[in-house]
């Protein structure tokens, strides 16, 4: 599920919240006395806070306030800093951090030159303090919301943090005195707050999450087998996210104000400032309603401005930036050898997946059966921005309790990188005419597993043989039979142009599962015509099986086991 922290000694009384710190935004959330995630707003009611510091005469100001500070105090304002952690300054992409406080080499680590106090003398402010800061800020507002003192979180983190990035996150997180129960991968988290619900039911299932945030998109392949999360695949660009959205907003707008007074406000760093901010307003308009008034008091030269967008406008401009969008979403799919006819749900998560057009588009990549959870494509879906935060919050109220000691020996790598299925087991019938293959344990199941599941006996009953075997999916290709052509009369005019308006139909696809490999034969006896034969098949680390099969109702049973070695 994660990683375990050596941290202090755990306190009298623990009190965990789940945060998800992101590059963009934070959240923090609880889990409510009746057993539902609960997203925490802060002072200013922001349930979703930038992660943003600013200073003005040594005053610290924090999230929506912060931000605000990025037209008028810029050099002072340290934002996109959480993927600098950790790491070393030849290593980043500074980028995003051009209109606000530049990050500086600072020894062996990253640094940013403020003023942060009420001297006129800059300071340097390591990336670390300015976590500290941050997650300081957020406890507080937890405890403010809460009235009672929260000390400990389970904390998300991507997929592709590096050991040094976990350190130095669980470091400033001590500093700020939240005890770091454990990091979890965001992907899961995402997963994990869906199947919490009440009304979930957990099931072997494969899952796409697209978390596509304000400076970067990460997507991933999780496998959910017998309540067990295994990440397949990931794959990340680094340079797509809701700011390339914002980009076409900001470049409209400036367009139109230059034709207008033959001025570009992208010119001016003050003018782009607004423009930045603005266009991220007007794309979050745009995912709830069809048109978007932008207004910016003195954009240039202290010309005010003001215009207007409408969806069908913005989604044409976007399409480049779209087609990104799914092209990461069918790369992760491809590189987890998988097809997307194989995918059972696509969970959408982070700040821009709340655009409309990108679940809708994803909604012709898969299949009709294919749970496409998105705001605009399931009324019942959680918001996207709240997804992480929801589900390190469940994570921190399951182990809240438990020592660190226990935490680190349940996801000791002995215990967490166990063995996996390489292919399914599944099972045939002899009688059947049609010797269908029917997977009773998934290919990714980690080990040991059990599974449990009944079939329909043949309708004359009798002598039944049941076969366990190894079996393998493939995609089976059908072309559709073409549509018989209508005759037309021969004067029809449009009759020369009737092959050319003729629609191809696209081939059929669909699952079929194969037989390899037979692993055992079990034959039960005298089953009654129309009965139903339950099968039991265990698989232990070693890939040693144990199988029982009985007739439903029956007192007895017919069971197996086969070494590992064989």
């Amino acid at each position: 599920m994660g990683d375990a922290v050596n941290g202090v000694a755990a306190q009298a009384e623990r009190f965990a919240i789940g945060i998800s710190f992101g590059n963009s935004y934070s959240s923090i959330a609880r889990i409510s006395a009746d057993g539902k995630a609960e997203v925490i707003a802060n002072e200013e009611g922001d349930r979703q806070i930038p992660s943003v510091l600013s200073y003005i005469e040594g005053e610290e100001y924090h999230g929506t306030q912060a931000k605000a500070q990025l037209i008028r105090n810029s050099g002072n304002t340290v934002a996109y800093f959480r993927d600098f952690l950790g790491k070393d300054f030849k290593s980043i992409d500074p980028t995003p951090c051009h209109a606000s406080a530049h990050p500086q080499q600072s020894e062996s680590t990253i640094a940013f030159s403020i003023r942060d106090t009420p001297s006129e003398t800059p300071n340097s402010a390591t990336v670390s303090e300015i976590t500290t800061r941050h997650l300081r800020r957020l406890k507080q507002s937890a405890t403010d919301f809460l009235g009672k003192e929260v000390n400990a979180a389970v904390i998300t983190v991507p997929t592709n943090f590096a050991d040094a990035q976990r350190e130095a996150l669980v470091a400033a997180a001590k500093a700020a005195g939240i005890d770091v129960l454990q990091l979890i991968h965001e992907p899961v988290a995402a997963v994990m707050a869906y199947d919490a619900r009440p009304e979930a039911t957990v099931a072997d299932k494969l899952t796409v999450v697209a978390d596509l945030g304000g400076t970067r998109s990460d997507v991933a392949v999780v496998a959910c087998r017998g309540g067990i999360y295994t990440i397949l695949a990931t794959a990340h660009d680094y340079e797509l996210g809701g700011a390339s959205l914002d980009q076409i907003i900001i470049d409209h707008f400036a367009k139109e104000f230059l034709k207008k007074h033959k001025i570009d406000p992208r010119e001016d760093a003050r003018g782009l400032a607004k423009l930045k901010l603005e266009g991220e307003a007007t794309r979050k308009a745009l995912s709830l309603s069809s048109n978007a008034q932008l207004s910016i008091e003195s954009l240039a030269n202290g010309i005010d401005f003001g215009s207007t967008v409408n969806r069908t406008r913005f989604e044409l401009l976007s399409g480049k930036v779209f087609g990104q969008f799914t092209g990461l979403i069918e790369q992760v799919v491809k590189k987890a050898d998988l097809d997307v006819l194989d995918i059972d749900e696509v969970i959408f998560s982070g700040g821009a997946s709340h655009t409309p057009k990108i679940a809708q588009l994803a909604r012709n990549i898969f299949p009709e059966k294919t749970a496409i959870l998105a705001p605009s494509t399931l009324t019942s879906a959680i918001n996207p921005s709240e997804l992480s935060a929801r589900g390190a919050a469940f994570q921190a109220s399951l182990v809240q309790e438990f020592d660190h000691e226990d935490i680190e020996q349940s996801i000791h790598p002995m215990v967490t990188v166990t063995p996996h299925l390489s292919k399914a087991i599944g099972v045939e019938f002899s009688s059947n005419t049609d010797t269908t293959f029917q997977p009773l344990l998934n290919a990714e199941t980690a080990l040991p597993a059990r599974r449990i599941a009944q079939y329909v006996a043949p309708k004359e009953g009798g002598d039944v043989l049941v076969r366990v075997c190894e079996g393998a999916r493939d995609i089976k290709v059908t072309k559709p039979e073409p549509k018989a052509k209508e005759e037309k009369p021969a004067n029809d005019e449009d009759s020369d142009f009737s092959d050319e308006d003729d629609e191809e139909e696209e081939d059929i696809r669909e699952i079929v599962w194969k037989t390899e490999k037979p692993v055992a034969e079990l034959a039960v006896k005298g089953v009654k015509a129309g009965a139903k034969v339950e099968v039991m098949v265990h698989v232990n680390p070693d890939l040693g099986l144990q199988i029982a099969v009985r007739e439903v109702g029956g007192s007895t049973a017919v069971r197996g086991a086969i070494n590992g070695s064989s």
